[in-house]
């Protein structure tokens, strides 16, 4: 791979990291949010809600955007809306005004996934797919270790508001980044849509990308997975360090510890699978991630005081995977040159899941007094994605 491959993957990464230790700031932050705003933990939920509505509504826009025209432009602008709602959420008073400038977080979310996990993979080989994708996505665990570590630290000393200041100046400064390194294709400064059978540029119509979509099997199954396996990671990733500190007894430093582990854990799962999954069928370890995904929040539920360690490990192990499994598929088993689009498109699912699981945590937890029933939801979430990912056997065709 030449520099400038390496600079594209290098702001790719960056732009996943950004994106995480945003999205996954907001539990570490919560505990000392919580009796600021005065909120209850169902309130708490439809602030993050805010977030995944957004994300949900915007990502199938930009996956396609991002398949057409100049993704640096793209990544460009939505890391730096980005940047901007993250920096206003040090200035929430109320879960109205949190809401809406969470609401910007979630739509320039919306380009760091689809349009970059796109975009690396026309910098790669198919052969090597799996590596690269676990490489830019292990942005996302370092994020929870970036965030579990700094976080803390800023909120000793300052607020918990100084610590949104702080992520919000990294994700313009993220988004400055895009504009030098980015490139939207190797040896082209534009997009170039696929030649049809004339050998003239033609870009297949929307409308007959997603009718191939919907009348294929995998698709859906696909994608009710990822549903579910949005609604069984966002529990821990919005509860776990309130739930390490309000019912398991740890400081407000040792729960964000904990939600360390994750971070830690995952990036050992992503390297481990994303090279296995190169070699066995990628579907297989899209399996494996959900039956540790659903074993780890299980055991999460039913812990008692450092066991949770064990528990939150075997969860980031799974889940430090699961993301891009879920995003090599899309070439795996449709098209690489609608990857955006397809991954985007199956965000419309995960949107939902990841929408409805901090309310329905949050609510259960306000009405049975404890958050042990909700990483009980989680598990079973976990649970049934595998119900949808195994009727999957087709081998995938070639790229």
């Amino acid at each position: 791979m030449n520099k400038r491959g390496w600079a594209v993957l290098t702001a790719c990464f960056l732009t996943v990291l950004i994106s995480y230790s945003i999205r996954y700031g907001y539990g570490v932050l919560l505990p000392e949010m919580l009796p600021s705003l005065d909120i209850t933990k169902t309130e708490a939920g439809i602030i993050y809600a805010s977030f995944f509505i957004a994300y949900t509504v915007f990502s199938p826009l930009l996956g396609l955007m991002g398949d057409r025209y100049n993704i640096r432009w793209l990544l460009t602008i939505f890391t730096g809306i980005l940047g901007v709602g993250t920096f206003l959420m040090a200035y929430a008073s109320s879960v109205t005004e949190a809401s809406f400038y969470f609401i910007l977080v979630g739509i320039g979310s919306a380009a760091c996934w689809a349009p970059v996990m796109a975009l690396a993979q026309r910098w790669t080989s198919d052969k090597h797919r799996g590596k690269t994708l676990s490489f830019v996505d292990i942005g996302s665990a370092l994020g929870i270790v970036f965030t579990t570590t700094a976080m803390p630290a800023i909120v000793s000393v300052q607020s918990w508001r100084t610590a949104w200041m702080g992520l919000g100046g990294l994700g313009i400064a993220v988004a400055v980044l895009n504009f030098i390194m980015v490139r939207s294709r190797p040896n082209e400064k534009t997009p170039k849509p696929p030649a049809n059978k004339d050998g003239q540029n033609k870009a297949e119509p929307v409308s007959v990308i997603y009718r191939k979509l919907l009348h294929d099997r995998r698709f859906w199954l696909i994608g009710l997975a990822y549903l579910l396996t949005g609604f069984a990671v966002m529990v821990p990733f919005t509860f776990l360090t309130t739930y390490a500190n309000q019912e398991l007894g740890f400081s407000y430093g040792g729960a964000t510890r904990v939600m360390m582990v994750i971070g830690i854990s995952a990036v050992a799962g992503k390297i481990a699978l994303g090279y296995l999954s190169d070699r066995i069928r990628r579907i297989n370890i899209m399996v494996l991630c959900a039956l540790l995904i659903a074993g780890g929040c299980a055991g999460m539920a039913y812990s008692h005081g450092m066991t949770v360690i064990i528990f939150t490990a075997i969860f980031g192990f799974g889940y430090g995977a699961v993301w891009s499994m879920y995003a090599a598929s899309a070439s795996d088993y449709f098209s690489k040159n609608s990857a955006g689009s397809i991954i985007g498109l199956w965000t419309l699912y995960l949107g939902i899941g990841l929408t409805i699981s901090p309310m329905i945590a949050g609510w259960t937890a306000d009405i049975t007094g404890t958050l042990m029933w909700s990483f009980l939801l989680a598990a079973a979430g976990g649970i049934i994605s595998i119900l949808f990912l195994l009727p999957v056997r087709r081998p995938p065709r070639d790229s």
